[in-house]
């Protein structure tokens, strides 16, 4: 092998952009500290070589051309992996020799590693061995035990020129291993003999550290180079971007990114799938999509880990519409999706509430024979649960209890319950968690929610307090979501029920149970007061529960006919900023919203708004060409009719000139004279 170059030892590893090619997956590391001492090194000059360097060659390892095969020099090293070495094999004098040394590698990575088998097959070699025979052999192993035993049985043997070679392609069959072990044992013993280290041993260590899904001793030995009077290459370098963004020490991968585009790096897809990752963690979705698309422009072909990177951000970032745009490019540039593709595809899906397109992706990993995981399965149900795909979620636990390869857990149950409770189906609902129950799960504050809301919707008050009854005596202490689940019921009860559902109101929430009170009974409280009682309750829990509580609340008084209380709660909604872009004006349209809102709160704020539009009728106000009511798309996930059917009929109810939009679902539009006659009309009725 002719290792000998004339050119500076770093230009070898400037040919093995091979190194670094394999994706890791390592566990999340700590955010290491940028050593003070670590210099990137300058723009590399390399000077202009007599012959091509090939990203498939070896360590140290020139690509040699016809002209170096002369009769003068017959004895010449064809690098087998080079794509014309048939050709210039057959030139070689010693061809049918060299054609053998793969060969005998094998025969070495096969056999016991004890010095008297390696010396037993290294003895066809005789006394006389070249050096370049001992690289070929060494290239060409893939055994670690037998490795090291070989590379003492050449240097007893050898007069070697350069040693550091022959250490370098033993550090090699150890990358090969990912066995950074022996790799930093053979290291030290480099040192014991005297041998320096070079770029490639560095190099090849570092690639090793990051095959083994050990960042943090890549990052540890490359930082150690400067010591060595090592300077890393543009490769090297490449390879850290990587490494530093899978330790957690952005700035410095992003730092080397920016001097990789300036000075124009050879960049591999899985660095890029690391950035991808970084832009993802910290919310920076645009970023990743950028990234792609760098990447294709400095034609750095994608492969899965990129693909899968930027679907995890899609969906991190409630984009389905663009994973969907992702997988697609990824199937038609001939990317085989992987098990992650999938898994992210689900995610993303499930997220953003993509039903359909959720169950056709698990239908096609069934398809193709790939096995789902727990979460993946609860990822699954949970979209079902969002959607109301009740007979789909059904139909996926059956199947993933038939197959056996993994096990339901309190989550996969707590997911049909709510499935099943939102549904109002309370048989079933009540098998799932006898089932749940049967296979050693304790039932937590949220199946017991989700159970209280069955019940509630089946209208089914008493078992509503027995289970509230059994929740407080195994101890377990209600949150404002579970307080939220008795509002929601009362709101549904009837009025001769509403007693019972106080006293567990007041139970698990004093102070919702006084404000209760006061709607229940109808006290004459005055308004400020009660305006002041509800704020405060309001103000003392989450934003998550937040509307739900007001929702409720003006629900519960719309019910009881309370419609001047539930104007009070709807105006400090808005005041507390709960509700938000209700009512809204243009010169060409004014348009009331009411997707967010529970029927009660959507029946009051139409009320106001009408009020409203009265008023500016009143005033003289010049009405907009259209006036509209956005009730959302249509029907609610679980409602056979919804929020837009039910208001419908409301309306029709009130003789409102408001239609349903044919081309825009949910709105009810109508024009300024319709509006006009019809506001005149109230007032005269009123009158």
């Amino acid at each position: 092998m002719a290792y000998n170059l004339s050119a500076p030892p770093s230009s070898s590893l400037f040919s093995e952009t091979s190194l670094f090619f394999t994706s890791l997956s390592p566990p999340k590391l700590p955010l290491l500290r940028t050593p003070k001492n670590l210099i990137f090194p300058p723009k590399l000059h390399r000077p202009n070589l007599s012959f091509h360097i090939s990203a498939e060659l070896s360590l140290q390892e020139p690509l040699l051309n016809q002209k170096a095969v002369s009769p003068s020099n017959p004895f010449v090293w064809v690098n087998p992996r080079n794509p014309q070495a048939s050709k210039l094999m057959h030139k070689s004098h010693n061809s049918t020799r060299y054609a053998s040394l793969p060969q005998l590698a094998e025969t070495l990575n096969s056999c016991a590693p004890l010095d008297d088998a390696v010396s037993g097959v290294l003895g066809v070699l005789g006394d006389k061995i070249e050096e370049k025979v001992a690289v070929v052999i060494l290239n060409n192993m893939s055994n670690s035990e037998t490795a090291p035993l070989v590379l003492d049985y050449f240097l007893k043997r050898l007069k070697v020129i350069r040693e550091v070679v022959l250490y370098n392609v033993t550090l090699k069959v150890f990358r090969k291993c990912k066995d950074l072990g022996k790799a930093e044992g053979l290291f030290n013993l480099m040192l014991e003999r005297g041998v320096k280290p070079d770029n490639v041993t560095f190099s090849t260590i570092i690639s090793c550290a990051r095959m083994s899904s050990l960042p943090e001793k890549a990052v540890e030995w490359f930082e150690k180079m400067s010591s060595f009077g090592c300077e890393p290459d543009k490769v090297t370098c490449s390879v850290m971007i990587d490494v530093y963004g899978r330790v957690g020490n952005v700035a410095v991968a992003l730092s080397m990114y920016d001097r990789a585009r300036s000075e124009k790096w050879h960049l591999d897809p899985v660095t890029f799938s690391t950035l991808i990752r970084i832009y993802r963690s910290e919310g920076n979705y645009d970023g990743c999509l950028n990234l792609y698309e760098e990447m294709k422009a400095l034609g750095v072909k994608a492969n899965a880990a990129v693909y899968n990177a930027l679907l995890d951000a899609m969906g991190k970032a409630k984009r389905p519409w663009q994973a969907k745009t992702i997988y697609r490019q990824m199937v038609k540039n001939g990317v085989e999706p992987t098990w992650g593709t999938y898994a992210a595809l689900i995610r993303a899906y499930g997220r953003a509430r993509y039903g359909i397109d959720a169950i056709a992706v698990y239908k096609e990993m069934k398809e193709k024979g790939l096995e789902m995981s727990v979460l993946l399965y609860n990822t699954l149900l949970s979209a079902c649960a969002d959607v109301g795909f009740t007979d789909e979620a059904a139909e996926i636990f059956e199947d993933m209890k038939s197959l056996g390869t993994c096990k339901p857990d309190s989550w996969t149950y707590a997911s049909l319950i709510t499935i099943n409770s939102c549904s109002g189906k309370v048989e079933e609902a009540e098998a799932t968690l006898k089932e749940m129950l049967e296979a050693g799960f304790q039932a937590n504050i949220f199946i017991l929610t989700s159970m209280i809301q069955c019940y509630g919707k089946a209208g089914r008050i008493d078992d509503v307090v027995r289970t509230f009854d059994q929740m407080f005596e195994s101890g377990i202490v209600p949150d404002a979501r579970f307080s939220g689940s008795l509002l929601n019921v009362m709101t549904q009860a009837p009025k001769e029920e509403l007693g019972k559902l106080k006293a567990c109101i007041e139970k698990a929430h004093l102070k919702l149970g006084y404000i209760v009170n006061l709607v229940i009974d109808e006290e004459e409280t005055d308004g400020e007061i009660f305006r002041k009682e509800v704020g405060e309750l309001l103000q003392s829990i989450g934003t998550d529960v937040k509307k739900a509580y007001c929702n409720c609340l003006i629900d519960l008084c719309v019910s009881l006919n309370q419609l001047e209380r539930a104007c009070e709660l709807l105006d400090l909604g808005l005041t507390l900023e709960i509700y938000t872009d209700i009512m809204s004006r243009t010169p060409t349209q004014w348009s009331l919203h009411l997707k967010s809102l529970s029927l009660g709160a959507a029946l009051t704020a139409l009320h106001v708004w009408v009020k409203d539009l009265s008023k500016a009728l009143e005033n003289g106000e010049e009405f907009p060409e259209l006036l509209g009511i956005n009730t959302g798309h249509g029907k609610h996930k679980f409602s056979e009719r919804g929020l837009a059917g039910t208001f419908e009929a409301h309306l029709k109810e009130l003789d409102a000139p408001f239609h349903e939009a044919p081309d825009q679902i949910g709105w009810f539009l109508t024009t300024q004279a319709a509006a006009i006659s019809w506001l005149q009309s109230r007032q005269s009725a009123a009158c």
